[in-house]
């Protein structure tokens, strides 16, 4: 069922990072703006706007190298006047800024729980001001990856959890291994209605579904839609309507709504049977 590796249902995070910098350089017209991804401590520079040559291409960094390294380092903004001649930070790297030709620049760190995650970079090819606005534009688009990667690491950490449940479909009924992937599962759900990532919730949706058993569900049973389960996954974990709506962006008189649509498919009376009704019919993990 889960079996596979959670990078099938993770998106990739090169293409938040390659839409950030383009979305701020659609926004502010100018500069050259590069970005890429930390794997552990190093740097790999992997996505461009507005460069010219390859000089900058899969560019390895190391903490503490140039005005990239030393935004790792730091996990805070840097930014150099003129880089080729900064003495605020080491020169590993001049040739591949020098084949490029560019001058100012400014890096910024996407921090996931006090951690580097990624390093965005602003440059132009003159001796000037980047400008408050990109920089404020580029912390924007800092911010948002930093919020959808947060996202995704939870949903590994769900996935994770899931993938236990194989290696032990031939096993005696566990309760606690029972609630872990209900709760799994209500979580994923909550996290694919939050996401701003289309891929993500399509992704999410996918593992979700499985976990419901589609198909298995017995002949003549009721047909939930995909809020209506999403609203009875979180109801089985005991979530009043407020807390509910609050997990799926939805206002709490929309959550009673939903509740009494569903109450009304399974010919019960509270959202107490309807839960037990919705896992005896396998609509429920």
């Amino acid at each position: 069922m889960i079996g596979r590796d959670n990078d099938v249902y993770r998106p990739s995070d090169r293409d938040l990072l390659k839409r950030a910098i383009r979305e701020t350089a659609a926004r502010t017209g100018t500069g050259v703006f590069f970005a890429g991804l930390v794997n552990r401590t190093e740097l790999t520079i992997t996505e461009f706007f507005g460069t010219m040559t390859h000089g900058l291409k899969n560019l390895s960094v190391q903490p503490g190298e140039g005005v990239g390294g030393r935004a790792l380092s730091q996990a805070r903004p840097i930014g150099v006047a003129d880089y080729l001649d900064s003495d605020r930070i080491t020169h590993h790297h001049d040739e591949a800024v020098r084949i490029e030709g560019l001058r100012t620049m400014v890096a910024l760190p996407i921090l996931v729980g006090g951690h580097a995650r990624c390093i965005l970079y602003a440059a132009t090819r003159e001796r000037t001001s980047i400008g408050e606005w990109v920089v404020n534009e580029l912390s924007a688009g800092a911010s948002r990856i930093s919020r959808e990667l947060t996202i995704r690491d939870e949903v590994d950490h769900r996935v994770s959890i899931l993938r236990v449940v194989d290696s032990v479909a031939a096993e005696p009924p566990d309760r606690d291994l029972v609630e872990a992937v209900r709760l799994a599962h209500a979580e994923l759900l909550s996290v694919a209605r939050i996401t701003d990532d289309p891929e993500l919730a399509r992704r999410i949706l996918a593992v979700t579904a499985q976990l419901e058993g589609s198909g298995a569900a017995p002949a003549g049973s009721p047909r939930f839609t995909r809020r209506e389960t999403d609203v009875l996954a979180q109801v089985a974990l005991g979530c009043s309507y407020a807390e509910a709506g609050k997990r799926l962006s939805l206002k709490a008189v929309t959550v009673k709504s939903y509740m009494q649509s569903i109450m009304a498919k399974l010919d019960v009376h509270s959202r107490t049977e309807a839960v037990v009704v919705a896992r005896r019919l396998r609509l429920l993990p």
